[in-house]
């Protein structure tokens, strides 16, 4: 059963639990002459509140679960040595971004990390790329990770969120040679093991703690899903003073 069906089979036993309560209610009431359907059209904010409570119920527990998922992650999301890290990789506060070279909105958040690193000299940034927005996605995520084996990530990363409209294979390899890299190296780097697992982990980790969208931020072990420089700095300076 996929997560879809099994929304709408809690949500029917919901309405189902619903009905047999106010049943209940009704039986017990001294009043006998009083009607379920009739209490429910009366007053159906009685389910709408219930469904309210109970959509509100699963966030909470979902929201709880990937917390711990992503603290018995945290080696994994913090400190894995095949991604690609930003700003000072001794830093005290880490904020992992999860995010997708296709993504419109990665774009966007890309000058509000430039200035958080430029600003933070305590900060590590490690870069998460998930490839699902767009074919070239997969191309682009591979070439920053195969810069990295040139000492390059940073330079290729800055470089590929620079690029003005779509994104192309021939834009993403131009970006990467202007950042320095050789590119006969970089594409047999791309296709190498080294290279595809650093990938597939990155995915399997942002399925376990629940990643469903781009740009996601990890600021030391807290979620944080914002454009908002000004948000990002106060989650910073809280998870220093801690």
């Amino acid at each position: 059963m996929n997560k879809i069906n099994a929304v709408y089979v809690s949500l029917a036993a919901l309405v189902v639990a619903i009905v047999a309560l106010v049943m209940c209610i009704v039986c017990c009431s001294k009043d006998s002459t009083v009607n379920v359907e009739e209490v429910i059209n009366e007053k159906p904010e009685i389910i709408i509140n219930a469904m309210q409570n109970y959509e509100q119920k699963v966030r909470e527990e979902a929201q709880k679960k990937a917390q711990e998922m992503i603290m018995s992650n945290i080696e994994d999301l913090n400190n894995n040595p095949n991604d690609g890290v930003l700003g000072n990789p001794d830093g005290k506060v880490v904020v992992v971004e999860f995010f997708d070279f296709s993504c419109g909105y990665c774009h966007r958040i890309y000058p509000v990390l430039k200035n958080i690193i430029a600003k933070n000299d305590d900060v590590k940034m490690v870069g998460k790329s998930l490839t699902f927005v767009a074919p070239v996605s997969q191309y682009a995520a591979k070439a920053a990770l195969a810069a990295k084996e040139q000492g390059k990530y940073a330079e290729v990363y800055s470089a590929l969120f620079e690029i003005k409209g779509p994104l192309t294979e021939a834009k993403i390899d131009e970006a990467a040679v202007l950042a320095g890299v050789d590119l006969e190296k970089m594409k047999t780097d791309m296709n190498s093991e080294k290279v595809n697992k650093a990938l597939q982990d990155i995915a399997d980790l942002a399925s376990k703690i629940q990643v469903n969208g781009v740009p996601t931020l990890v600021v030391n072990g807290k979620v944080v899903q914002t454009l908002d420089e000004t948000v990002i700095q106060r989650e910073i300076e809280a998870a220093r003073s801690k």
